[in-house]
């Protein structure tokens, strides 16, 4: 009787305690899916279902259907993602990949999204212009072709910005050439107003395509157009662009070594920029030994000319001393017309035959034999090319730029101080690299002899807001 009377409150304890835990247990679940009902979408964890995944909330599962729809547009923005290389319309929306281990709807019995769910997870759509892709730039014209390369003017489809498109055919035997590889790996480290810009490289099998800024003209062709020497104003701001590249390249050891006028790029507001740095070179310190196939053979320095392989900045600055005198003059100034002993001829007639006295060292080039050269006493330049005195510290600026000793020539940042230049704004000294001296007031482009503001179109170079008046 007593084990029985005992037994009774032990039954009714586990009971109570069974009561108890059934009610405890009845409302936490009312308060779990409570909770989820208030937060929405952001709480609900549609799949099969892992206490790992979804952190224990295996109850009340809420079809899609019965999200409020301010729930559903706030969730989609906040994990929508932007293409940078898309227009703005086109924004893809994904499912961030954290939430696809969560939200799988309809999944089938193998385990595989909906179709509708793996469209909402694609990056961007296959069709979408890309850079670096040969696909999205569209050829619109030829504008010339050279040994191995063919130039043209083309428009990209990613902003549809005018380019110009320089195609290099690749060659099994032969591979990528090595001008092209040095221009690329140079131009890609190169922002300058006055240096053209290396916009993308797009490499297939068949060819390698550099993508440039499109620019109108180059100074050869801007030349041609207004013969008997260009407007003095203009011939400053072109050479004082000129210089200020160089001078950028140069700072950082980089040689162009072929100077020319088909290769200063003229833009439709009057900016000149260096290009075609197919035969430029990072100048190592110490000197090295270079070739002397390089510059085209009217820029070409007589220190190349007679065989030197070791040359610096002094290279360039040659050239710079030939098409300034080109610009005023109207006509090239060292125009050989047979080899480099007629091009060595012409330079020695106005600049006078070198020898040790005024070039230490000329003896020991490997092309230079007194014998083979007529005796020349130097002249001044105004004697050779008039127009030099009609331009003030014009002469001067010539004459140290054409010496025929190397380091007797004028650097590309002495040459921006000189007198020539003193009558710009100084505030074209103090211009960030970026930033063309067309920001500067006052300072435009003048019509050209023969020309009026009748006769400037859109696509001419006196373009509006050119002419200083």
């Amino acid at each position: 009787m007593c084990d029985l009377l005992d037994s009774q409150p032990v039954a009714e304890k586990k009971l109570s305690r069974m009561k108890k835990l059934r009610r405890t247990l009845s409302e936490s679940f009312g308060r779990i899916a409570l909770k989820k009902e208030d937060n929405g979408f952001d709480e609900i964890c549609v799949t099969k279902m892992s206490t790992r995944n979804c952190q224990g909330m295996d109850s009340v599962i809420k079809p899609l259907d019965t999200i409020p729809e301010d729930k559903k547009v706030r969730v989609q923005r906040t994990q929508s993602t932007f293409d940078p290389f898309e227009k703005p319309n086109n924004q893809v929306k994904r499912v961030h990949s954290e939430n696809n281990a969560c939200i799988n709807f309809k999944t089938s019995s193998t385990g595989k999204e909906s179709p509708k769910i793996r469209r909402h997870s694609s990056p961007s759509s296959p069709t979408s212009p890309k850079f670096g892709k040969a696909d999205s730039y569209e050829k619109l014209e030829k504008l010339g072709e050279g040994s191995y390369a063919t130039v043209y003017k083309g428009k990209s489809k990613v902003n549809g910005k005018l380019v110009a498109l320089k195609v290099i055919r690749l060659q099994e035997e032969e591979g990528t050439p090595f001008t092209a590889i040095r221009e690329a790996s140079l131009l890609k480290g190169l922002k300058h107003a006055n240096i053209v810009l290396l916009h993308d490289i797009i490499h297939t099998k068949e060819t390698l395509t550099l993508v440039f800024e499109f620019v109108h003209t180059d100074l050869c062709q801007y030349m041609d157009k207004h013969p008997g020497g260009l407007h003095p104003d203009n011939v400053k701001l072109f050479l004082f662009q000129l210089l200020r590249g160089l001078s950028y390249i140069h700072q950082r050891y980089i040689l162009h070594r072929d100077l020319k006028p088909q290769n200063l790029l003229i833009s439709d507001t009057g900016e000149l920029k260096l290009a075609d740095f197919g035969l430029a070179r990072a100048k190592s310190v110490p000197s090295h030994t270079y070739s002397n196939e390089v510059v085209t053979l009217w820029y070409r320095p007589p220190d190349v000319l007679l065989g030197s392989t070791e040359y610096s900045t002094c290279l360039d600055m040659w050239g710079v001393g030939c098409i300034f005198v080109e610009m005023i003059q109207g006509v090239a100034a060292f125009p050989g017309m047979k080899d480099i002993q007629d091009q060595l001829e012409r330079i020695f007639l106005v600049l006078g035959t070198p020898n040790e006295d005024t070039w230490p060292g000329v003896h020991s080039l490997p092309h230079f034999k007194p014998d083979r050269f007529t005796q020349y006493s130097a002249k001044n330049l105004r004697q050779a090319w008039n127009k030099l005195s009609y331009v003030n510290h014009a002469e001067d600026l010539a004459s140290k730029l054409l010496q025929c000793f190397p380091k007797n020539r004028l650097s590309a940042q002495a040459a921006l101080s000189h007198e020539y230049f003193s009558d710009l704004p100084p505030r074209l000294w103090e211009l960030t690299d970026m930033s063309s001296i067309f920001s500067v007031p006052n300072v435009r482009l003048q019509p050209e002899a023969g020309e009026s503001m009748k006769v400037f179109g859109k696509n001419n170079i006196y373009g509006k807001g050119l002419i200083k008046h």
